[in-house]
């Protein structure tokens, strides 16, 4: 897109071009077949009005060719709208590995950040440029819409799960940051920015830090108040699920069924730990709804997302007691 075009923003990300493409296409073809049987209808207007009182028509014979051409050529024209459309949607819902992750709080009226190393921004998030980000976001109480049109970005954010996204910014740069979903009566108040930086000046900012811990800490902290650490441990007491290593491993439920545990599974579990039972636990693990915000319950989900990712002890060692998480019996997941 050229600089200062008036009704698009600029392209900014790894998909902005992609997109534009896709759009520019579907107007394309739009365009052109409205202007095709706009002109068809004043030619068949003019060429077989009729002329006299009694002229007659003429018979028209049909035609084979023309009614599969008229068929297919309209089908295999959709077909390329759905392909690369599918291509389009699978790419941008691909979450790459090496993603920088941030976690998002969408509530009337802000955009709440928390970044893995701790440091924490409303209505403005730092990003790197040429890295991945991926955004795991959750609604505090309606619906949101995180939109950063420069990235051709725009994700629904649901009250009671988690949504995901991801851009790479390919330009440094100050980029707005919009709900595209009304929310309420200060809707058009919730705005923001995303402050992309070169990769130096990204560390510098990172380095400044909010000496409060990173996200793991911060869950682990809530993990050890809520007493979770009372059922969810690697010995012969626990009476809930061992927690570590367990996000992105099959769970296998007591109705024979098995499931990934991803964000979504471990936030249901906090707050509806009895939706979905793990084989082989009870039923005695009481609700969290409510008494962890959406903030904690991210915060929980990257603490246990860390459990995942420390080394498995070699064959004799004992494994590294985890720092547990929910009150009395708790437990099922």
């Amino acid at each position: 897109m050229k600089p200062g075009f008036p009704l698009f923003p600029e392209q900014a990300s790894t998909m902005a071009s992609r997109v534009d493409a896709l759009y520019f296409y579907l107007v394309a073809v739009s365009g052109f077949m409205s202007l095709l049987i706009a002109g068809l209808i004043i030619y068949f207007a003019i060429r077989y009005r009729r002329r006299s009182e009694s002229e007659l028509p003429r018979g028209v014979e049909g035609s084979l060719k023309l009614e599969i051409a008229w068929s297919v050529i309209p089908l295999v024209i959709s077909l390329t709208f759905f392909f690369w459309g599918a291509s389009l949607f699978f790419a941008m819902s691909r979450m790459p590995p090496e993603a920088i992750e941030v976690y998002v709080v969408g509530k009337q009226w802000m955009w709440k950040f928390q970044h893995l190393d701790g440091q924490r921004e409303i209505n403005e998030l730092h990003v790197p440029v040429g890295r991945p980000v991926k955004l795991t976001m959750a609604s505090e109480d309606v619906i949101h819409s995180f939109y950063v049109p420069a990235f051709r970005v725009k994700r629904d954010v649901l009250p009671g799960r988690y949504a995901s996204a991801w851009f790479e910014a390919t330009k440094p740069g100050r980029y707005h940051l919009f709900c595209a979903e009304y929310c309420g009566t200060r809707h058009s108040g919730m705005i923001g920015w995303v402050e992309v930086m070169e990769p130096v000046a990204y560390q510098a900012w990172l380095s400044v830090g909010t000496g409060s811990g990173s996200l793991a800490d911060a869950g682990a902290k809530l993990f050890v108040q809520h007493a979770c650490n009372t059922c969810h441990r690697a010995d012969s007491q626990a009476r809930g699920p061992n927690l570590e290593g367990l996000f992105g491993k099959p769970v296998r439920l007591q109705d024979s069924q098995t499931l990934i545990a991803d964000e979504q599974y471990i936030r249901e579990s906090i707050v509806a730990p009895n939706a979905k039972l793990v084989e082989g636990f009870q039923p005695l693990m009481p609700t969290f709804q409510g008494l962890i915000n959406e903030e904690g319950l991210l915060q929980l989900t990257a603490y246990i997302k860390s459990l995942s990712k420390t080394a498995t002890p070699s064959p004799g060692e004992a494994a590294p007691p985890i720092q547990q998480l929910s009150p009395e019996p708790e437990t099922n997941r």
